[in-house]
C-alpha cells in the first residue's frame, strides 16, 4: 500500500500536469482571439486563475520535498519542482507575447474598421476609448506578469537556499565521517602499541624470574656445597 505522501506527491503531479496544458490552451486561445477587447479580457482573468492554481500545486509539491526522509527522494522532488517552476515561467513568457499578438490584431481590425467609413467624431472617440483601454488592459497585464515573475524568483532563491542548506549538511556529515575514521585509527595504533608493551612487559618478568631463580640455586648451592 503506497505511503500518503506518495499519493499526495502524484497527486500533486497529475493537476500540475493538467494546470500547465489548460494554461498552454488558454494561451492559445488568446493568440487566436480577434476581439473583442472584453474577450481578451475574459481570457486574462482565466489564465490568472489557473496560474494561480498551479502556483499553489507547485508550492505543495515543493513542502512535500522538503518532507522526504531520504535525502535522494528529497533532492529529486526538488528537481521535478525546479523544472516545473522553469515551465511555468515559459508559460508566462508566452502570455505576454500571445497577449501583444492580440491586442496588435485587434489594432489593426479597429483600424480597418475605421478606414471604411463612418461619422468621423464616432470613429475618433471609439478609437480613443479603445486605445485607452488597451493600454490599461496592456498595462495591468504587465504588471501581473512583473508580480509573477518577482514571486518565481523569491521562490527559486528559497530552492537554491534549501539546496545549499543541504549541501553543507552533507559536507558536515562527511567531516564528521573523517573525524571518526581518524579516531578509529589512533584507537587502533594505541591498541597495537599497548599489545607490544604487554608482550615486553611479559618478556621483561620472564626474564626477571629466571635471574631471581638463578639467584637462589646460586645461594642454595653455596650454602649446601661450600667447596665445590
Amino acid at each position: 500500500m503506497a505511503a500518503p505522501q506518495d499519493v499526495h506527491v502524484r497527486i500533486c503531479n497529475q493537476e500540475i500536469v493538467k494546470f500547465d496544458l489548460e494554461v498552454k490552451a488558454l494561451i492559445q486561445d488568446i493568440q487566436d482571439c480577434s476581439g473583442p477587447l472584453s474577450a481578451l479580457t475574459q481570457l486574462n482573468t482565466k489564465v490568472k486563475e489557473k496560474f494561480q492554481q498551479l502556483r499553489h500545486r507547485i508550492q505543495e509539491l515543493e513542502q512535500s520535498a522538503k518532507e522526504q526522509d531520504k535525502e535522494s527522494e528529497k533532492q529529486l522532488l526538488l528537481q521535478e519542482v525546479e523544472n516545473h517552476k522553469k515551465q511555468m515561467l515559459s508559460n508566462q513568457t508566452s502570455w505576454r507575447k500571445a497577449n501583444l499578438t492580440c491586442k496588435m490584431a485587434i489594432d489593426n481590425l479597429e483600424k480597418a474598421e475605421l478606414l471604411q467609413g463612418g461619422d468621423p467624431l464616432r470613429q475618433r472617440k471609439t478609437t480613443k476609448e479603445s486605445l485607452a483601454q488597451t493600454s490599461s488592459a496592456i498595462t495591468e497585464s504587465l504588471m501581473g506578469i512583473s508580480r509573477v515573475m518577482s514571486q518565481q524568483v523569491q521562490q527559486s532563491e528559497e530552492a537554491m537556499q534549501t539546496l545549499v542548506n543541504s549541501s553543507r549538511t552533507i559536507l558536515d556529515a562527511n567531516e564528521e565521517f573523517k573525524s571518526m575514521s581518524g579516531t578509529i585509527q589512533l584507537g587502533r595504533k594505541l591498541i597495537t602499541k599497548y599489545n607490544r608493551r604487554e608482550l615486553t612487559d611479559k618478556l621483561l618478568i620472564f626474564l626477571a624470574l629466571a635471574l631471581f631463580l638463578a639467584t637462589v640455586l646460586y645461594i642454595v648451592k653455596k650454602r649446601l656445597f661450600p667447596f665445590l
